[in-house]
C-alpha cells in the first residue's frame, strides 16, 4: 500500500502526457466565471497529427468529427461539465469533437442558461443544444424503484435519431456521471457490423432475469421476444449508436412499444434500461469492458463503495445512487471518487479543503 505507488497512479490518470495527447493553453482571466461558479477549462487544442486549428470550428456534418451526445440539467450539470472536461483532456484531437447536449424546457435552469454556462466554461467548444420536450415521453413513463429513474431526460437517448441532424450517422452517448481517461477516438472507431445498431460493453455473467418481473417471465408470449438471442446485460450510459440504422429500423418506436406494454402489465422496475434490453439484448456489438467501468456509485445502501472491475480502464462510470461530487462535498467520499475530482471545474469556496492522496488504496490494475 505504498504511498509512492498511489501517487504515481493518480498522476498517471490526471496528468500523464501519454494520456493527454492534445495541447493545453490556460485562460488569461484567472479561469473563474463568477456568475456561474465554474472555472474556465484550459483551451484544449489539436495535436500535430490533427487538422490545423486554424481551419475553424467543425461543422455538424463534417465527416472527420467525433460526435458525443449527453444530457444537461441543473441537478447533474457539475457531473456533465466534468465529463466533457475529461473527454477534451485526453483527446488527441479535441477540436474535432462535437457535443450534442439535450436539455428540457422546464428545468430550473433554462436551456438558454445552460448554453451560457457551457460556453463560459468551454469558450472554444463545438456544440449544439437541443430542447427535449418532456410531453414527448411523459405519458409513456411508469413508476420505478427510484424516483430519479422517472426523470423524462433519462429517456432522451431514445430520441437522438430524431433530434440530431440526419447527416450525423453515428454518435457516442455518455451519461453525466462518467469521466473518460483515454482518447475517445478509440471508442468512436469501433466497428459495428451490418446487422447491429449499437455497441456497448456487455456483462453476460449478470443475472439477466432480474431485470424483468415474474409476470414477464411467466408469460410465454412476452419471454419469447428473446427467442434465439443470448441476451446479456449492458449499461445504456455508454453506447456507440449507429443513427443511420437506428432511423431506418425505427428503433425509437420499438422502444416506445415496450414502454406501452409496461404501462399495462408492469414487466420491469428499472426505468429506461429494460426497454433497451428488450429491443437490443443479444444483438449488441460487444465493446471492451475498459470503456464502462460502471457501478462506482454503489447500490442503494447509503455509503456503499465499489471497487473497479479487474483489467484496464478507459472510462469510469459512477452509475448507482452515489455521485462523487455529492460524497466529496459531504466529506464522505469513496476512494475512487478522488479519481473524479481532477476533472471537477466547480469553483471551490475559500478555505474548503480537497481530498488527499493518502485516502487512496493500492489499485492493482492498468489504465491502458
Amino acid at each position: 500500500m505504498g504511498l509512492s505507488r498511489i501517487v504515481g497512479f493518480f498522476l498517471l490518470i490526471a496528468y500523464s502526457p501519454l494520456t493527454c495527447l492534445g495541447i493545453r493553453t490556460f485562460p488569461n482571466n484567472g479561469g473563474f466565471n463568477a456568475h456561474f461558479g465554474f472555472s474556465e477549462a484550459p483551451d484544449y487544442r489539436n495535436g500535430v497529427e490533427c487538422r490545423s486549428s486554424g481551419e475553424g470550428s467543425p461543422e455538424t456534418c463534417d465527416p472527420s468529427v467525433v460526435h458525443v451526445a449527453m444530457t444537461l440539467d441543473s441537478e447533474y450539470l457539475r457531473g456533465s461539465i466534468a465529463a466533457v472536461h475529461s473527454v477534451l483532456r485526453h483527446a488527441s484531437c479535441p477540436e474535432q469533437i462535437f457535443f450534442h447536449f439535450i436539455a428540457t424546457e422546464f428545468d430550473p435552469w433554462s436551456p438558454r442558461v445552460l448554453t451560457r454556462i457551457v460556453r463560459s466554461v468551454f469558450p472554444s467548444l463545438s456544440f449544439k443544444l437541443y430542447i427535449f420536450r418532456e410531453d414527448t415521453v411523459i405519458n409513456l413513463i411508469s413508476s420505478s424503484i427510484r424516483p430519479a429513474l422517472e426523470n423524462p431526460l433519462n429517456y432522451a437517448r431514445n430520441y437522438l435519431g430524431d433530434m440530431i441532424d440526419p447527416c450525423v450517422k453515428r454518435v457516442i452517448y455518455l451519461d453525466s456521471d462518467v469521466v473518460v481517461v483515454d482518447d475517445i477516438s478509440k471508442l468512436w472507431e469501433i466497428n459495428i457490423p451490418e446487422r447491429k445498431v449499437i455497441g456497448a460493453p456487455e456483462y453476460c455473467h449478470a443475472n439477466f432475469t432480474k431485470y424483468f418481473t415474474d409476470s414477464f417471465w411467466s408469460d410465454p408470449d412476452l419471454r419469447r421476444v428473446f427467442g434465439w438471442r443470448k441476451a446479456c446485460y449492458f449499461n445504456t450510459g455508454v453506447m456507440v449508436m449507429d443513427l443511420e440504422k437506428w432511423r431506418e429500423g425505427q428503433f425509437r418506436k420499438k422502444i416506445e412499444k415496450w414502454m406501452e406494454v409496461q404501462r399495462k402489465k408492469r414487466i420491469y422496475e428499472l426505468g429506461s434500461l429494460p426497454p433497451f434490453l428488450l429491443v437490443f439484448g443479444g444483438n449488441v456489438e460487444p465493446i471492451d469492458h475498459r470503456w464502462n467501468q460502471h457501478g462506482l456509485g454503489g447500490d442503494n445502501v447509503a455509503g456503499s463503495c465499489r471497487a473497479l472491475h479487474p483489467g484496464p480502464v478507459s472510462l469510469l462510470h459512477w452509475s448507482g445512487k452515489g455521485k462523487p461530487w455529492v460524497r466529496l462535498d459531504d466529506r464522505k467520499p469513496c476512494p475512487l471518487d478522488y479519481l473524479w475530482e481532477p476533472y471537477d471545474l466547480l469553483q471551490r469556496e475559500r478555505g474548503r479543503g480537497r481530498g488527499t492522496l493518502q485516502h487512496l488504496p493500492p489499485l492493482p490494475y492498468s489504465i491502458f
